[in-house]
């Protein structure tokens, strides 16, 4: 059994978007709820902490000293050594109850970012792609919570999650055009097990989901059967990344938003990071614009 280790005890409200800067050997991961963005590294601990002003969905890198980040609003650039935050573009004025949520850099460089309902209820969700040139598309829609992303070694698929229908969807995927094919299901949960959340994809296509409300993060097959379930001492488990070292170590962010004082005895972690030393390493992220 993979056994998880605490890394940090962060007390985030919602820890989300885990993100490796292979080139620095350092961990972003930010607080939704208590918009922040941090930085971790494994020799040091924390070694930088941005304050933002809206709530966030997801962070990824954007060259040397800079993430791009997605908020309530839409997107900007966080510059990490001034503090400066940059807009780029807005989303979404007409759908107030809407915010953006987690997103991801495929390997060309676009980002991929979706949107939801903040309640939590209505498919007002849509999924985006932002170019290097810094233009928008809206690719499809539908969704109530847009959340976990991925793509197969191959570029073939593309792993996308509506977490209040509890399924990972999966999209044939032409990594040349950024065109999706077909949605189809790759997996479904019970709604007695748990909601799928952020995703990391493995050199072997295999897809890890962490599930909130599910103590434990689920490694799935590329044919969308369970290979590996792997507990962890907090209720809320809310995304994943790899990294460290030939991308041997996922780590995994998680919550305390909403949780009972009797949630928290039995999950006194609830809002820090966790790691796993796995056996097969991750996939390399790839900097917005390439």
């Amino acid at each position: 059994m993979i056994t998880p280790h605490c890394v940090q005890r962060a007390n985030a409200i919602l820890g989300e978007s885990p993100c490796w800067d292979a080139a620095r050997s350092d961990l972003y991961w930010v607080d939704c709820n208590r918009p922040a963005v941090f930085r971790w590294n494994s020799e040091r601990g924390q070694t930088g902490h941005w304050p933002m002003p809206l709530n966030l969905g997801c962070v990824a890198l954007a060259g040397a000293q800079r993430l791009i980040v997605c908020d309530a609003v839409g997107f900007s650039f966080l510059d990490l050594t001034t503090g400066q935050v940059t807009r780029i573009y807005s989303l979404e004025a007409h759908l107030p109850q809407n915010q953006l949520n987690d997103g991801k850099v495929d390997s060309a460089g676009r980002l991929w970012v979706g949107s939801m309902d903040k309640k939590g209820v209505e498919p007002t969700g849509s999924l985006y792609r932002l170019d290097p040139d810094l233009s928008v598309r809206r690719i499809d829609s539908g969704f109530i919570c847009s959340n976990g992303l991925g793509w197969s070694p191959d570029n073939r698929v593309m792993y996308f999650t509506d977490s209040m229908v509890r399924t990972i969807w999966a999209y044939d995927f032409d990594i040349r055009s950024g065109e999706l094919g077909e949605r189809r299901i790759f997996s479904e949960l019970p709604r007695s097990d748990g909601v799928p959340d952020g995703l990391a994809v493995d050199r072997q296509g295999f897809v890890w989901s962490a599930i909130w409300d599910g103590w434990r993060v689920i490694r799935y097959a590329p044919d969308g059967t369970i290979d590996t379930e792997v507990p962890l001492p907090v209720q809320r488990p809310s995304s994943c990344a790899f990294g460290d070292t030939n991308l041997s170590t996922l780590y995994i962010t998680s919550a305390c938003d909403d949780l009972t004082w009797s949630d928290l005895q039995r999950g006194p972690l609830a809002g820090a990071l966790f790691s796993l030393q796995v056996d097969v390493p991750g996939l390399p992220l790839t900097n917005f614009g390439g």
